[in-house]
């Protein structure tokens, strides 16, 4: 094995395994289901013995999370850059949101059986289950933030943006969950209904 740095930082070559072995966790809980991904199946499918994925995760649990985390960080992303370009328009931020957040996951099934996989988890107890957890990486609260902005913009009427934020992200994960069921769900046109009621909720 390559020595660590003497400073504590991992080093190039232990960078690249790490996500080597991160990518594979990602393929086999989105092929096979989370209870599916043990340590001794990670290590088959990246070529290298437990011992070597114990070196760099001390444990299932700790790779599970490194791969939950790597997904919803590019998930996070790619929603972020969309958004971004549209400015100072928060009518066209917001429809940039819902427009992300569906096309991230009708071109990336993979990353969305990590991510709920990992949310269904029990493993823990009822961490993932408890009201709200699912909501994971800030997202009613960027949503919240873009329809503030239209607010204070004169762009949307006055809602109370938590809750419509939270309203909006339950449409987009139930006609993503809906697609996932039945992959003939045209996801494209249901995003542009998405869209319009969206934008018909929140409009001044």
């Amino acid at each position: 094995m390559t020595p660590r740095r003497t400073d504590g930082a991992p080093t190039f070559t232990e960078r690249a395994r790490r996500r080597q072995l991160v990518e594979c966790t990602i393929d086999l809980i989105s092929e096979k289901g989370l209870a599916a991904a043990s340590l001794s199946a990670i290590a088959e499918r990246a070529g290298l013995s437990k011992a070597a994925v114990l070196y760099h995760f001390t444990s299932k649990d700790n790779l599970t999370q490194a791969a939950f985390a790597h997904v919803l960080d590019e998930f996070t992303a790619y929603v972020g850059e969309r958004v971004a370009e549209r400015g100072d328009d928060p009518r066209a931020a917001v429809v940039a949101y819902v427009r992300a957040m569906i096309g991230y996951q009708r071109d990336h099934r993979r990353h969305v059986r990590v991510i709920t996989e990992t949310l269904l988890d029990d493993a823990g107890g009822t961490r993932f289950r408890a009201p709200g957890q699912h909501d994971v990486g800030g997202r009613w609260q960027a949503l919240a933030e873009l329809l503030a902005a239209g607010q204070r913009a004169g762009q949307f009427r006055e809602f109370d943006v938590k809750a419509v934020a939270l309203v909006i992200g339950g449409a987009i994960d139930g006609v993503v969950a809906h697609w996932l069921a039945d992959p003939e769900f045209d996801l494209d046109a249901a995003a542009g209904e998405v869209e319009t009621f969206v934008l018909r909720a929140v409009a001044d």
